[in-house]
């Protein structure tokens, strides 16, 4: 079979072959080729896809997402990352100073930045939460405590999300008379 670019080499397919578990099943269907497995888990980790996604030369995508699930489950992938890792730090290549805890970017808005907001002048403005407002409600000011509309007089009788207007009564209920 011809081996695609992306694809582990002889090489690194031996490295690591020994890790794989072998199928011990009598009946059944016979297992797929785990390296081609592998390979499908590291196409989707490197291509950042719906598994739905996956390249066809891989088979059914639900086949390699099993494959994916249970070595996850039984550590497979775990100790191959391990494995790997004390080969490398054998050889003093891994920097372990060295720290990437994520390599995605967020843009933040501009007020984040301290800019000014751009606030409708037809907009109340939010009341402010105040260390008074946190000690009415039995709670220490800390940086995620939370007031509800509950724990707060408001300057309506009825809380926010309420109707003020009495309800109607239903058809059902209408023609009865209550005991």
């Amino acid at each position: 079979m011809d081996r695609h670019p992306d694809d582990l080499t002889d090489e690194q397919w031996d490295r690591i072959k020994h890790l794989i578990p072998k199928s011990t099943a009598k009946t059944g269907r016979p297992p797929n080729d785990p390296r081609l497995m592998l390979d499908g888990i590291f196409w989707i980790c490197s291509a950042g896809t719906r598994w739905r996604q996956l390249d066809s030369r891989f088979g059914p995508h639900q086949t390699v997402h099993a494959y994916f699930t249970r070595w996850r489950r039984d550590d497979v992938l775990a100790r191959i990352v391990e494995e790997l890792q004390v080969d490398l730090d054998k050889k003093g290549l891994i920097d372990w100073d060295l720290w990437n805890v994520d390599g995605s970017n967020v843009r933040a808005s501009k007020s984040a930045a301290g800019a000014e907001k751009k606030v409708s002048t037809a907009s109340r403005p939010s009341r402010p939460t105040t260390h008074s407002a946190a000690v009415k409600v039995d709670s220490a000011p800390n940086s995620t405590w939370l007031l509800t509309a509950r724990e707060l007089p408001w300057p309506s009788k009825s809380r926010p999300g309420r109707s003020v207007r009495s309800r109607k009564p239903s058809r059902s209920s209408a023609g009865r008379s209550r005991r």
